[in-house]
């Protein structure tokens, strides 16, 4: 199972957010779409930061209630790492658990076709466990 099967299944869209934005605003649109994190864009819409909710949660922790009105480029995490459609779960997850990061943008060239969460691998795998079972389950019973 690679990238690409996982955006196939639960589409591209990105929920992106203005760096001008302020943090509220930002924590804001999390809630609205329930999601972890938001793609921060450059000019030419490549991918010039992640905001997660644990940069909001820093924010708060060092600046206090302040943090809301700071900018979403001041607290956004600007080392973007980003993966490709080819790439495997396996590496996504070792990627993942390496950096201690919960949310990569999915690369086909310089454009951004989707963001892949931990909790889409989670998910994956939890489903191809469940196949397997089922599998196992079948084959006994075939016996």
């Amino acid at each position: 199972m690679n990238v690409a099967a996982i955006i196939a299944r639960k589409g591209g869209d990105v929920i992106t957010v203005d760096q001008n934005a302020s943090l509220a605003d930002a924590a804001r649109i999390l809630d609205q779409y329930s999601i972890g994190a938001v793609i921060i864009l450059d000019s030419v819409r490549a991918p010039a930061g992640v905001l997660s909710e644990r940069d909001i949660t820093r924010a708060v922790a060092r600046m206090g209630a302040a943090a809301l009105t700071a900018r979403v480029a001041d607290c956004m995490t600007r080392d973007v790492v980003t993966c490709r459609a080819g790439d495997t779960l396996e590496h996504l997850m070792g990627m993942m658990t390496d950096r201690r990061i919960r949310h990569l943008p999915v690369m086909d060239g310089e454009m951004l076709i989707g963001v892949i969460s931990i909790g889409d691998l989670v998910k994956q795998r939890i489903a191809e466990a469940e196949a397997d079972a089922q599998a196992m389950k079948s084959y006994i019973a075939a016996g």
